[in-house]
């Protein structure tokens, strides 16, 4: 019998999908508050094709991808989960000015975990960028492994031994893979999130069809 995985496929989220995407959010993150339906409808409403669902053959949601469209100059590095997606609500989806798609959440149910679901949604919202001609996408890796060392190193170190490849984040090395770069290391990115200690990585993947040579990092802390 094939796994129900090697069929899952990647598409555009619709209102039947909400209760899935609650219940996967219970099982990713079961201490936390899941996305709630009322989010989750501001997200359609605001950006339909920005919303992603992984499912298996019989449309139970295994993944997920939620993103919006941001104007970068309103914003700065150092801002938290919650500036940069209003909340939560994608209220500030900005699709007349903005040039950047902002990663506001990626997750897979964890019997699904590493078959290739996260790079498919990955590459769905890659798609999605070079569709929109956006310059970028931009996102807070939240950094899943920094509590294992947190009594022996900074976040910024620890980010640093990532991006190196002598240390492994659970986020970050798969992000760093999917063709991202660090940009800065930010505190209180998502607050109460014990593994992180709140802290994340502002990381970019520019679309290689409108980026321009003095888009690209020179000479950044983190490479």
């Amino acid at each position: 019998m094939t796994p129900a995985y090697a069929e899952t496929r990647v598409r555009n989220t619709e209102a039947r999908d909400l209760p899935g995407i609650i219940e996967l959010t219970r099982a990713v993150y079961p201490e936390s508050k899941p996305w709630s339906a009322e989010q989750l409808w501001h997200h359609l409403d605001m950006f339909p094709e920005g919303q992603f669902v992984a499912v298996t053959p019989d449309d139970k949601v295994v993944g997920m991808a939620a993103s919006l469209v941001i104007w970068w100059d309103d914003y700065e590095s150092q801002m938290s989960w919650r500036d940069f997606t209003a909340a939560g609500t994608f209220a500030n989806h900005d699709p007349a000015h903005g040039r950047t798609l902002y990663g506001a959440e990626v997750m897979v149910h964890p019997d699904y975990q590493r078959h290739g679901i996260g790079k498919m949604l990955y590459a769905a919202r890659r798609g999605l960028a070079e569709r929109l001609g956006l310059l970028r996408i931009r996102a807070g890796a939240r950094l899943r492994g920094y509590h294992e060392v947190a009594d022996r190193m900074s976040a910024e170190e620890y980010v640093r031994c990532v991006v190196r490849g002598e240390c492994r984040d659970p986020t970050l090395s798969f992000q760093l893979r999917n063709g991202f770069h660090v940009l800065a290391v930010v505190s209180d990115y998502l607050l109460h999130d014990p593994e992180s200690r709140g802290y994340a990585a502002i990381i970019e993947w520019l679309n290689p069809a409108v980026a321009t040579p003095e888009d690209y990092p020179k000479g950044l802390e983190f490479g």
